[in-house]
């Protein structure tokens, strides 16, 4: 009886000698990486050039409006977020004095009319009676010394007469400089707009800054009917960019949306604010403004420059590329190998490929991931 239990045992030996081994090889194996593949595909690739920092959304026109001539604000006409005409009258500053100028030069003017009136019709009296002496003398009835009085008599009052026309002319210049001072205690809008601030009050006392001096204006006017971003490019990418090139505007306010641009101006200096980085102001249209939301001035924006454009060309995503331009390619019986490629157009996405690889090629997309390197065999996530 035990014999046949010792023999039992000893057949079961050689499978849990296998199990074992089974179990130890399944432990201690090599597992493939798990990778993250991408094929080779057509399309387009851009060559781009960003903002370094945040742009701004600004308006075409705006103005900070003050009056001419300084004095203490009288009417106060809008308020902030009121929408203005051209020439409306936003402000008016007091004018009691010059409107007593005004009435006395028009009070001038009347005087200096009906004494021109008055001088005048003496003038033509006078040279009437000129004429019958000169006639009289002529037949003896007045004498040579008479002729002379009325000659000179009548010359006198058209003299007269010149004058009072003069002062009608005098009167009138003191009408138009009165007019003029006026004017210059009005504050009109010289475009369409809306009222973004306004520094003033009923009463206090509004002056225009001197030179070198700057004073808060009065009125801060903006037309938001047209609206632009600039913002700060690198001086190394400044070089290709040119007017009329292609952009893309992204609005840190309007989340998830690019706006089609196009670049305005690009400045034809370089701005020195900071030593070690330097960067010229470009400025980037709204082909299409936004319709849904609401675009104010003053959001910070970004602008993605194209200053270059490939079509149905080979490309792979920028982050699958290795230095020394090669990528990770993966092969049918799961090995990967490193491909040396040349590239052409290049962006922080997208990689153009001028040879190296063809259409449909997988290579391996997580390159940074740890111990992924040619010569090993690796096994592709599932999608």
């Amino acid at each position: 009886m035990a014999l046949a239990q010792h023999s039992s045992a000893i057949k079961y030996i050689p499978a849990v000698l296998l199990l074992s081994a089974l179990a130890a090889w399944y432990f201690t194996r090599t597992v493939p990486l798990q990778i993250k593949l991408v094929s080779v595909t057509r399309g387009t690739v851009e060559a781009t050039v960003n903002n370094t920092r945040a742009g701004t959304v600004k308006a075409c026109h705006r103005a900070k409006l003050s009056a001419p001539s300084g004095g203490q604000i009288a009417q106060l006409l809008v308020k902030k977020g009121d929408r203005v005409k051209t020439g409306q009258l936003l402000l008016k500053l007091w004018d009691k004095d010059l409107q007593a100028q005004l009435a006395l030069a028009q009070e001038q003017l009347i005087t200096a009319q009906t004494q021109a009136v008055q001088s005048c019709l003496q003038d033509e009296l006078a040279d009437r009676e000129f004429k019958r002496a000169a006639q009289l003398q002529l037949k003896g009835f007045i004498s040579s010394e008479g002729l002379d009085q009325k000659s000179s008599s009548a010359q006198v009052l058209h003299a007269g007469c010149n004058a009072a026309k003069s002062r009608i002319e005098e009167a009138k210049s003191h009408i138009t400089a009165a007019k003029t001072g006026l004017d210059r205690l009005l504050l009109r809008a010289p475009f369409d707009g809306i009222i973004a601030e306004i520094s003033g009050e009923l009463g206090e006392y509004a002056t225009p800054s001197p030179p070198g001096i700057p004073t808060p204006p009065a009125i801060d006017l903006i037309d938001d009917h047209c609206l632009f971003v600039s913002a700060p490019i690198d001086e190394v990418d400044a070089a290709g960019i040119k007017s009329g090139q292609l952009a893309r505007i992204s609005l840190d306010a309007i989340k998830g949306k690019s706006f089609a641009g196009r670049v305005k101006r690009l400045a034809p200096y370089v701005l020195e604010i900071e030593k070690q980085a330097r960067t010229v102001e470009v400025e980037v249209d709204f082909i299409a403004p936004p319709t849904d939301e609401n675009l104010l001035t003053g959001y910070s924006a970004d602008v993605e420059i194209v200053h270059a454009r490939h079509l149905k060309v080979l490309r792979i995503p920028t982050q699958s590329l290795l230095e020394g331009h090669k990528v990770l390619l993966y092969k049918a019986d799961g090995m990967l190998t490193a491909r040396a490629v040349t590239t052409g157009l290049a962006n922080w996405d997208e990689t153009e490929i001028t040879a190296g690889l063809s259409e449909g090629d997988q290579i391996v997309l997580n390159t940074d991931q740890s111990g992924i390197k040619a010569g090993i065999r690796v096994q592709p996530e599932e999608k």
